[in-house]
């Protein structure tokens, strides 16, 4: 598939984030594949998944656009922090390779730029930015990103987290940019992405509101048992 198809097969739709933490039951490469076949046949337009293991085995098991990061470390730059780590992605199958682009520096020292550049030249394949603000979003842009994701609002320094989905960051982009700009980070209700989508998202990306049985019970669980 090119890239351009790519992008309209997204287009309007839900990409399902299929990615379970250290430590935790589901933190396994075929249970991750099978989440994946379950949103696929629940009319997911793309999966977004963690981990070279995961990644191989997804793309064995569903025929989905599939955007593929590393996540490495636990504060600064953790989403495919290195140029080699995203040449890993692209060669796992991932026709997307997501980056941190929001300009903190990285282990190998290099730059969004370098990374887009290199997963461009060897291997064809596409580069999501990860950004927190608009500034960011721009600069990646001006990098040759194919796409730009607002994972990151919230997540940095330089951006406050807000309560739902930053969906001002969102309209900013969609507004300014000529590149498609996903909507990630804090949808949990189908309604928030109707709202992103009206707001000029090209596609929307939902993970813990479907793919986290954790979380999701200890939302009931909450709620059933408030104060506590």
């Amino acid at each position: 598939m090119t890239g351009t198809a790519l992008l309209e097969t997204l287009r309007g739709g839900v990409v399902v984030s299929c990615q379970a933490y250290p430590g935790e039951p589901m933190r396994d490469p075929d249970t991750m594949a099978r989440v994946a076949m379950a949103a696929r046949d629940g009319g997911a337009a793309g999966i977004r998944a963690q981990g070279l293991e995961d990644i191989a085995r997804i793309r064995a098991s569903v025929d989905l656009p599939l955007i593929g990061l590393v996540k490495k470390g636990s504060s600064g730059v953790v989403i495919t922090p290195t140029l080699a780590t995203a040449l890993d992605v692209a060669y796992a199958g991932a026709d997307v390779v997501a980056i941190d682009a929001t300009g903190r520096p990285r282990p190998d020292g290099s730059t969004p730029a370098d990374i887009i550049r290199a997963v461009h030249e060897e291997t064809g394949q596409l580069v999501m930015a990860d950004v927190s603000t608009r500034d960011e979003g721009l600069a990646a842009r001006d990098a040759g990103a194919d796409i730009v994701g607002t994972t990151l609002s919230g997540y940095t320094p330089s951006s406050p987290k807000t309560e739902g989905p930053d969906l001002d960051l969102v309209e900013q982009l969609a507004r300014d940019l000529d590149v498609p700009v996903v909507a990630e980070g804090r949808i949990h209700r189908p309604e928030q992405v109707t709202e992103a989508l009206s707001r000029g998202a090209h596609s929307v990306v939902v993970g813990t509101a479907i793919t986290h049985p954790t979380t999701l019970t200890g939302w009931f669980v909450a709620a059933a048992r408030p104060g506590r």
